[in-house]
């Protein structure tokens, strides 16, 4: 059996953007895998043993060997199972375009950075939070430009690195007063553009389903 046939397993929790790349690449692929939804406060034996160093998820294991790290994950995915087309162009040069904008959005448009929105009741650290997100957000438009995808008319890497927190900029926008459309239009057509893929259909959560999710962590968190 070759290496693309083997059994694919994702440690998972459903509102984890980071998740919803993995699910994404392996969707555009084609792959067939069983998702293990994990307790965030009370993690697996497997979740710990297959991510030892930042016991998180996602994990990706393949053929019972474990791939950490979501962008890794989606790297890992375009080389492994190639009948598909690629997520990446084929020149170089755009290739490194793709990863840097890529390592953009990982750096700036994280779960992280959201928290400062949603885990703060109005104040200057909220102010901070959503100035640093919608400025991001405008770098990250001004690249994409009229494009319909961020690698022109085929949607691949960049495009899977960012969607997923489109279906948190609804939580983001209750939580901080403020509209992301408004400030970022083009970003708001592009992600529903990309939400009519099955693949991203299928595995972005509704977005109001994500914000009872962020109720309940603010409660957690003692955000009042």
């Amino acid at each position: 059996m070759g290496k693309e046939n083997e059994k694919v397993v994702l440690l998972d929790f459903w509102a984890s953007p980071y998740a919803m790349r993995t699910k994404i690449a392996l969707r555009e692929k084609g792959v067939e895998f069983e998702t293990q939804q994990e307790d965030l406060w009370n993690k697996s034996e497997l979740l710990l043993k297959s991510n030892p160093v930042h016991k998180k998820v996602p994990v990706l294991i393949h053929g019972g060997k474990p791939v950490s790290e979501s962008l890794v994950q989606v790297q890992y995915i375009d080389e492994t199972w190639t009948d598909a087309a690629s997520f990446l162009p084929s020149d170089p040069q755009a290739r490194a375009n793709a990863r840097f904008w890529a390592d953009f959005a990982e750096k700036t448009i994280s779960f992280e950075g959201g928290r400062k929105i949603w885990g703060n009741n109005k104040g200057e650290e909220q102010e901070k939070g959503k100035k640093v997100f919608l400025d991001s957000l405008k770098v990250l438009e001004a690249e994409l430009g009229d494009k319909p995808y961020f690698g022109g008319e085929t949607f691949g890497y960049v495009d899977i690195a960012l969607v997923p927190f489109y279906s948190w900029f609804y939580s983001l926008e209750k939580c901080g007063d403020f509209s992301v459309e408004a400030e970022c239009p083009k970003i708001v057509a592009w992600g529903k553009r990309c939400v009519e893929r099955d693949s991203v259909a299928a595995s972005l959560p509704e977005s109001e389903i994500v914000y009872q999710q962020v109720l309940k962590l603010r409660q957690i968190f003692g955000v009042e």
